[in-house]
Parts: C-alpha cells; structure tokens; sequence
C-alpha cells in the first residue's frame, strides 16, 4: 500500500515562505517520478513541480525561480520549497508518484497566502 503524506502547509503573507514535506510509505526509489500538483477553487489543476528518479526537475513558468523541488532518497521524501509566495500561489498542494501507470496522490496541504 503506498502512502503519501503532505505536510508544511499554512497561512503566509506574500513576500513570505514555506516548505511542503512529502514522506512516502516506499522508497522513492520505486517512483519514475514525484510531484507537486496544486488546486485552487475556480482555476485548473497544475503541475507545479517533478523530479525523476535521476534528478531532473521541470517547474511551472508561474513558479520558476521561487519554487525548488527536491528529494532525500533516505527519508523517502519530497520537498517543495516555496519563496516569494504570492497570493496567487494559494492552493491546495497535492503530492503525487508516479509508478508504472498509476500515480498517487496525497491527501493535501492548503496553503493561503495574503495580501
């Protein structure tokens, strides 16, 4: 059964940051790739950020530059740095893995940012 849990949400004013944590039930190993995927009321599904098993990392033109996406293969877990948050980055924040042709998703951590 894999599990991801997300933490590290919560309420930050712009200019500010946060970290999301996601922890896996497996090793990482076992994912071609992690992500984050944010929704928020109104607006459509994006992927905000993925890394594959080897590292390589794409991002969302609307996050590059404040947002980082890493992963510590002995904590089998993600991260998603976020800087500069912007209103506009409030959404819930789901973690997800890919394996084969299934992904996996979190539960999902909101994050509010105010004006």
């Amino acid at each position: 059964q894999v599990q991801l849990v997300e933490s590290g949400g919560g309420l930050v004013q712009a200019g500010g940051s946060l970290r999301l944590s996601c922890a896996a039930s497996i090793s990482i190993f076992s994912f071609n790739a992690m992500g984050w995927i944010r929704q928020a009321p109104g607006r459509q599904r994006e992927l905000v950020a993925r890394i594959t098993g080897g590292g390589s990392t794409n991002y969302a033109d609307s996050v590059k530059g404040r947002f980082t996406i890493s992963r510590d293969n002995a904590l089998n877990t993600v991260y998603l740095q976020m800087n500069s948050l912007k209103p506009e980055d409030t959404a819930v924040y789901y973690c997800t893995a890919d394996r084969a042709m299934t992904k996996y998703w979190g539960q999902g951590t909101q994050v509010t940012v105010s004006s």
